[in-house]
């Protein structure tokens, strides 16, 4: 009876509701492992469970008042002191008789709303005992009242749970105790981390203009964004803008599904993010086109996409220094923003403040579909002509949430974000991702303000960076020791992070790099490392949600170094539900279909035993000297930072060039015109490279040629030499 007079509160009270629960009918042994964010966890579980399920208690806490102990010490309850070396033994005792247990695997309440760590005393409860496994989602309980993370909660939040099939853990009787412990504490925490994903996307919303305006209704007045103009956006004033921008827009962007790309060409200002989802109100596809690439290759772009109408600034193309004359010729309209805005009336600001008090969500002209496109981004073209990639609301929602899943990042969080909208990791990582979470977005024009940034950090306050090794090493050569420090996480990724600039960071800010790795056409992560599993020289592992297999590589496969090492090596494929629809190249898109679904990175990677991945090089930055395999990446990994007696400044890049007695040879190229050949030779053989791997040449040059994202642009470079 008393059960089912809180089954009808919680129902009543939290629309609570409880999904895939057979599993809970299984006899013991079994666990059940739930994530742990609020006090009324318990409750929410008890409400489903049969009357011979125990929770694990602490005794010692149950002594605080008569009601700790009323609820802590029950028949429904199994309490043990966490500090009796006893106490794991009896919860093992109980199971192997048979017993069921509801035990929280991570021993306290999350301080952050997110899954934290896993104490190992799980994995060897599962190693002693062979039990079942059942692990459970509380979907939104950290809103309820006395959560104790840092953000915002309610008296009512609509909660669910979540249960997952009969789980096995894998049986490791070939290895001792401590690493089996180790081993499925790692393995519970997967299936935790890749229930929580498939959950928030079968639960969340299915395009990322709905996913925003959700978060929106719950926090109308929490302020959202913030751009180098200094003007702050609450949620409230971003959807208002996002219904006036898409009502003035409606007339000037052309109709139908023949037309449904327009190009945007802004810099990252609050009126890149409101374009983008105004556009997706009026059930239009963003193409967003990268102003560092030149007119030339945007117009080629352009025409790729088939792009008729760009909407962008008169004041930045006055800024940016770029002529109309080559969009206007080639008949492409330029719609301003300026002009657009011209047509908003008062009233019509009015009446969509009116309306969002009681529609959050801006009305569509045409509804989305999770496998609708979203966008359309444009690689970078640094070793052929640029990619159109096409991503579904999907692809983004998918990638935003497998970050989400793997991160503690929480509602207190501030993200500063300098990396161009262009590019899909300041896209996806660095806006949407706040946007759809509910964190604060600052949004910086150029991350080639090396001075100018870390002071902007220092301001704002904010807790969470986004960068790549190129621009992390400008910014600590300006930088004071402190600007950085209200920084949690310093996440890098576009380009490999070099030894050098991690002990830079390190020493003079005290603060880890975490790298990542991935693809614009993964929208864009494939792996990452984080605080609870940080491997320093891999790019971490693969994202909920995602696969892999590698494809052997003469020369590197067979590699022996490697294998002695326990490594497994390869070509790399990925496939997922961040994987892209597709390219809008028709060629480029047919090679992608034939993979059925898979992509192909064009990188080769080495794996580890815990899944790890080293990037090794692209296919294409491969060279063959005297008949065997040379990376060309890894001979640059060997050579950056290797000469401090030349400053931070210098930098060395190496591509390979035909050679009539050796198939190839190597060449370096630098901006530093003192550097000697025999300081490279020594620097690459200190790394422990072969012979092989030493550039016959030095060519200097005033400035090596970069990509907007900082990488080198090695297509460039190969055409100067």
């Amino acid at each position: 009876m008393i059960k089912l007079i809180f089954r009808l509160l919680l129902r009543l009270l939290l629309r609570f509701r409880a999904y895939d629960t057979d599993a809970l009918k299984s006899p013991g042994p079994v666990l059940l492992l739930p994530n742990h964010v609020s006090w009324f966890d318990w409750l929410l579980l008890f409400v489903c469970l049969d009357d011979d399920w125990r929770f694990v208690t602490s005794e010692p806490a149950s002594r605080v008042s008569p009601l700790h102990r009323a609820i802590m010490v029950n028949r429904h309850t199994f309490p043990v002191d966490p500090a009796s070396p006893y106490a794991v033994k009896r919860m093992a005792e109980f199971l192997q008789g048979g017993g069921r247990l509801v035990l929280f695997p991570e021993g306290r309440l999350s301080l952050t709303g997110a899954l934290m760590k896993l104490f190992d005393g799980t994995g060897f409860l599962m190693h002693k005992t062979n039990a079942k496994v059942i692990t459970a989602y509380l979907r939104d309980a950290h809103r309820l009242p006395f959560s104790r993370h840092p953000g915002w909660t309610k008296c009512c939040p609509r909660v669910t749970a979540h249960y997952s099939e009969l789980l096995t853990p894998p049986k490791l009787d070939h290895v001792g105790t401590a690493q089996a412990r180790e081993t499925l504490t790692t393995w519970l925490r997967d299936r935790m981390v890749e229930q929580q994903f498939r959950v928030e996307m079968a639960f969340g919303a299915g395009d990322v203009l709905s996913a925003v305006a959700e978060t929106a209704s719950q926090v109308p007045n929490h302020v959202v964004m913030e751009d180098a103009s200094g003007t702050e956006l609450t949620y409230r004033k971003l959807m208002v803008g996002v219904r006036v921008l898409s009502k003035a827009l409606a007339g000037r962007v052309e109709r139908g599904a023949s037309v449904s790309r327009v190009g945007i060409l802004l810099p990252n200002v609050n009126s890149f993010p409101v374009t983008v989802l105004a556009l997706w109100s009026l059930g239009k596809v963003p193409a967003i086109l990268n102003f560092s690439t030149g007119p030339t290759v945007m117009l080629t772009c352009c025409e790729l996409a088939g792009l008729k109408q760009v909407v962008t600034s008169r004041l930045f193309f006055e800024r940016a220094r770029l002529k109309p004359e080559p969009f206007t010729q080639a008949g492409i309209e330029l719609i301003y923003l300026e002009d657009v805005r011209a047509d908003i009336t008062s009233a019509g600001k009015l009446a969509a403040l009116a309306r969002s008090y009681f529609t959050p969500h801006p009305a569509p002209d045409a509804s989305h579909s999770p496998a609708d496109a979203a966008v359309v981004l444009f690689t970078s073209g640094s070793e052929g002509v640029p990619k159109g990639v096409e991503l579904s609301h999907r692809n983004i929602l998918a990638n935003i949430r497998q970050m989400l899943a793997i991160t503690d990042l929480h509602d207190g969080d501030r993200i500063f974000n300098c990396l161009p909208l262009f590019h899909s990791f300041g896209l996806v990582v660095g806006t949407f991702l706040p946007l759809v979470r509910g964190m604060h977005v600052f949004l910086y024009p150029s991350p080639l303000h090396y001075r100018v940034v870390p002071a902007a950090v220092y301001e704002s306050n904010c807790t969470v960076f986004i960068s790549t090794n190129t621009f992390l090493n400008g910014y600590a050569r300006k930088a004071h020791p402190y600007d950085f420090r209200s920084l949690r996480y310093l996440f890098a990724a576009a380009e490999k992070v070099q030894e050098a600039t991690a002990t830079t960071w390190a020493q003079k800010f005290g603060i880890r790099i975490l790298e990542g790795y991935g693809a614009t056409e993964c929208a864009p992560c494939v792996s990452l490392n984080t605080p609870l599993a940080p491997r320093w020289g891999t790019v971490g592992r693969l994202l909920p949600g995602m696969e892999m297999k590698l494809e052997p590589v003469e020369g590197v496969s067979d590699d022996p170094a490697l294998a002695a090492a326990g490594l497994r090596a390869g070509r790399l494929f990925v496939s997922g539900p961040n994987v892209m629809r597709g390219y809008i190249n028709s060629d480029a898109n047919a090679v992608f279909q034939s993979h059925g679904g898979w992509y192909d990175t064009g990188d080769i990677v080495s794996v580890d035993a815990l899944g790890s991945l080293t990037i090794r090089g692209r296919m294409k930055r491969f060279a063959k000297v005297s008949g065997e395999m040379v990376s060309l990446t890894a001979v640059e990994d060997a050579l950056a930072g290797a000469f401090p007696q030349y400053g931070l400044r210098c930098a060395v890049a190496v591509i390979a060039v035909p050679d009539e007695d050796k198939g190839e040879r190597l060449i370096a190229v630098s901006n530093e015109s003192r550097l000697q050949l025999g300081e490279i030779r020594e620097a690459v053989k200190a790394k422990g490279l072969s012979n092989l791997c030493v550039p016959r040449e030095i060519r200097v040059v005033r400035e090596i040629p970069k990509l907007g994202t900082g990488k080198v642009n090695h297509r460039e470079l190969q055409k100067l030499m």
